[in-house]
């Protein structure tokens, strides 16, 4: 039986608990093989092939290949393990998490500055009605 997990409910968010661990096991030991400027070395010069020396699924290789971070820590990634991926492209963090929203590398700054996103309407997903951020997010701006 497994354990009750209530922060699953709780949007864009995703705890890294012993279930993403295990999934992303490997995912996370290829990022941190990153720290190695030899291993940096041989996966820009061929992801393709660096990424085949990794036991990954094919997803996980995949949203590596695309950088699409959201999806990276979805399949089990640590961000702080694979921000060493965004690293290797020469990211800086600000730029490799604004990544992750609608904002570019200035906006998220400059809204973590502010105090970040609003708790109104983030707390929960069962709040929503639809479920859809993006939904959301456009009956909000109409008004």
């Amino acid at each position: 039986m497994g354990l009750d997990k209530p922060y699953l409910d709780i949007p864009g968010t995703i705890i890294f608990d012993t279930d993403q661990a295990s999934m992303g096991y490997h995912l996370n030991m290829f990022a941190m093989s990153l720290k190695d400027a030899e291993n940096r070395r041989r996966f820009t010069a061929d992801e393709n092939a660096y990424l085949d020396e990794w036991p990954m699924t094919e997803e996980q290789k995949d949203a590596v290949r695309d950088r699409d971070f959201n999806r990276i820590l979805a399949l089990g990634g640590n961000i702080y393990f694979c921000a060493k991926i965004g690293a290797t492209d020469g990211q800086n963090y600000v730029e490799i998490v604004s990544s992750m929203t609608e904002n570019d590398a200035h906006a998220h700054k400059q809204m973590m500055i502010d105090g970040g996103r609003s708790p109104d309407g983030n707390r929960y997903l069962h709040e929503w009605a639809d479920g859809d951020p993006a939904a959301r997010k456009e009956r909000e701006e109409r008004g």
